[in-house]
């Protein structure tokens, strides 16, 4: 990355006149707080205190024995206090807010994790909170709209363009216009304008340094292969950066595939053909747009997966070819959750299962004495309501994973 937030040709910061001083400021504090190694060891020690981390590395024997090749580990970001990697980014940022002596928080949600996270973040902190929340997906994520509200944030479903994550965003940078002298906006994911997908990579990274120490010390040596699933980046960034400069070690993330590529009705913006160069939002990635530059709706089971764009980080990381690219269908990612549930005992999220649909794919293709990793980003319970009726549709029953291969079943 350049001084200009800029990853290859991804990222910068493309902002209105008025948001100008607030973004110098927020970048002072956050390199200034970089640079303090008492920052970072608050920040570890809060973690470890509040959050239950180191989470564990599970090695999930009976889904490796099933496909019969590589050794199969979990990390388990879903036993991160509220349910996923999230806490990670915002109990930082909190730390953060705290030093810039803000007193109010804003955050955009999807699966309603980060919108969790932050309600947590700010009852703890003792700070205002407003979480805005795309009205489709707080119908999806109910359970965790409930706990965001008891915990004294305010939800304000967003009514506009498609009510999913992308106009979550666009509700909150209007906020943070009015309101920027006293609020901070927590950004949940490693997008947006400069330095925020260096901020959410950095406070994120902990899943990475936690899992390199935990493979060599279970499996003896890297893993073979690891995967995440890709919405905006922030998890797959998170375990990723344990491994950039380890050549050997393939890193693969996994995009909504929706009703399949070929459907149009999906959230893959490097996997496929579909996405393109665009800026939108604050910084220049790859986005799922029209000829004319407008943004097209987009689909995924998983509301945390359904998002526009992603990661400049990422998408430079693409083009260098360091991270490969697959998707995963809706009916994939249903079979991939019930064969892990029956299998392991464990319930993943649905954002987590598309990870996992690519991990049973391959596993089969290397050999008992290497390992992969697949980062659960956060568990299931969340979307108890989603995978019931799922699960009561018989097109998801009529789709199996076996050795790594799909069969529709009569």
């Amino acid at each position: 990355m350049n001084r200009q937030g800029y990853y290859g040709a991804w990222g910068g910061a493309f902002i209105p006149e008025v948001l100008y001083e607030t973004f110098r400021e927020l970048n002072i504090a956050f390199q200034a707080a970089k640079a303090d190694s008492s920052f970072w060891r608050e920040y570890i020690d809060l973690m470890q205190s509040y959050s239950c981390r180191p989470t564990p590395l599970t090695r999930a024997d009976n889904l490796s024995d099933h496909f019969g090749g590589a050794r199969i580990y979990i990390k388990r970001e879903d036993l991160n206090h509220t349910g996923a990697h999230k806490a990670n980014n915002v109990m930082g940022q909190g730390l953060l807010v705290k030093r810039m002596g803000k007193k109010r928080v804003i955050a955009e949600t999807g699966a309603g994790q980060h919108g969790v996270a932050t309600a947590t973040m700010a009852a703890k902190f003792g700070l205002e909170c407003t979480i805005y929340m795309g009205e489709e997906d707080v119908m999806r994520q109910r359970p965790n709209v409930f706990w965001m509200e008891k915990m004294g944030a305010t939800v304000i479903p967003v009514t506009s363009g498609s009510r999913t994550l992308k106009d979550a965003i666009n509700e909150a940078f209007r906020d943070w216009v009015s309101s920027m002298d006293g609020t901070h906006y927590v950004m949940g994911t490693v997008c947006g304008p400069h330095p925020f997908p260096e901020m959410v990579a950095w406070f994120q990274s902990i899943i990475g340094l936690e899992a390199r120490e935990q493979i060599l010390a279970a499996h003896g040596e890297l893993p073979a292969r690891v995967f995440a699933c890709v919405g905006g980046g922030s998890n797959a960034m998170g375990i990723f950066q344990g491994f950039l400069n380890d050549p050997s070690v393939e890193l693969i993330g996994v995009e909504a595939g929706g009703h399949g590529l070929a459907s149009g009705q999906h959230a893959a913006r490097l996997a496929g053909d579909d996405g393109s160069a665009g800026v939108a939002q604050g910084y220049k990635t790859m986005f799922l747009q029209n000829d004319d530059g407008q943004m097209r709706d987009t689909h995924s089971v998983a509301a945390g997966l359904d998002y526009v764009g992603v990661s400049p980080i990422l998408t430079d990381l693409w083009e260098k070819k360091r991270v490969r690219f697959a998707a995963a269908t809706d009916q994939e990612v249903m079979a991939a959750l019930e064969l892990t549930m029956k299998k392991e005992g464990i319930i993943p999220a649905l954002e987590s299962s598309h990870g996992f649909v690519q991990a049973f794919k391959e596993a089969g293709e290397l050999n008992k004495d290497q390992a992969i990793i697949i980062n659960m980003s956060g568990r299931g319970d969340k979307d108890i309501f989603t995978i019931a009726h799922a699960f009561n549709d018989p097109s998801w029953k009529q789709f199996i994973i076996n050795k790594g291969k799909e069969y529709a079943t009569d």
